[in-house]
């Protein structure tokens, strides 16, 4: 993997990865909330072989250097724009997860031309159109002891088959994140609104969704596909938020398929 950094205007210094062939088609990977770009490890690989695969670390996560601030997922977004700026990438398509799917959303609609084919996975509109998680999967994702937490976060990301001993989970968070990061992540995922806007979205968009999703809920993912100009939906029978990595081997090259189409 390759390693640089990206300065932005405000002094932040972005950390990015590459890997892949460096004259391949560019294929931006932005994570879910509160990860780095370790969200990615074990499913990047799937698409390394054809395609320059981008990652960096948002502000507050990994080794990226930045300031405390009111993020948000326009912000988020700038800063994909300007990595995929700084390395020269006029185009590039992306695969988004969760809050990276919320980023990916404001990346095509501020930055049109810079956007291929877009694929939005486990995410939703936000504002108005969002359709929110239960109060009890909220109250668990609250609870004081830390044990509690990650189970109920393994629980929301995958189905009971896939968890067996010793299995781990890259969609768990970054550990290195300060809790003020945590809750400034947090304000920027449940910030976003991009309802009203999702029509002026062009790209080429596919729509992907696990049926039994109680984080992002499935009803999401078909308003995303209502208002996004001839979007194809899918959705996984029995997948849960990370339905992406638990059933990569079918996920991932139907995203491949639809990157080639």
């Amino acid at each position: 993997m390759r390693r640089l950094t990206v300065r932005t205007g405000d002094g932040a210094v972005l950390a990015v990865q590459e890997d892949g062939p460096e004259d391949g088609p560019a294929l931006l990977l932005l994570p879910g909330q509160a990860n780095s770009h370790a969200w990615w490890t074990g499913l990047r690989e799937s698409f390394e072989l054809t395609r320059r695969t981008i990652t960096f670390d948002y502000r507050g996560t990994g080794t990226t250097a930045a300031a405390e601030a009111d993020w948000s997922t326009m912000s988020f977004a700038a800063d994909a724009a300007q990595v995929l700026g700084s390395l020269g990438i006029r185009r590039a398509d992306v695969y988004a997860t969760s809050m990276g799917g919320r980023v990916a959303q404001m990346l095509a609609l501020g930055s049109p031309g810079l956007v291929g084919r877009l694929v939005l996975a486990c995410t939703s509109p936000g504002g108005r159109h969002a359709v929110e998680r239960s109060q009890s999967v909220r109250r668990a994702l609250a609870d004081p002891d830390p044990a509690v937490r990650r189970e109920t976060l393994l629980d929301l990301m995958y189905t009971p088959a896939w968890r067996a001993p010793g299995r781990r989970s890259n969609l768990l968070g970054d550990p290195t994140m300060s809790p003020r990061a945590q809750a400034l992540h947090l304000r920027a995922s449940n910030g976003h609104d991009a309802g009203d806007r999702l029509g002026a979205i062009g790209s080429p968009t596919l729509v992907l969704h696990g049926e039994a999703d109680l984080m992002v809920p499935v009803d999401n993912a078909h308003r995303l596909a209502e208002h996004i100009p001839g979007a194809v939906l899918e959705t996984v029978p029995g997948g849960r938020h990370g339905f992406f990595d638990e059933f990569r081997d079918e996920v991932s090259p139907r995203v491949e398929r639809f990157l080639q189409e």
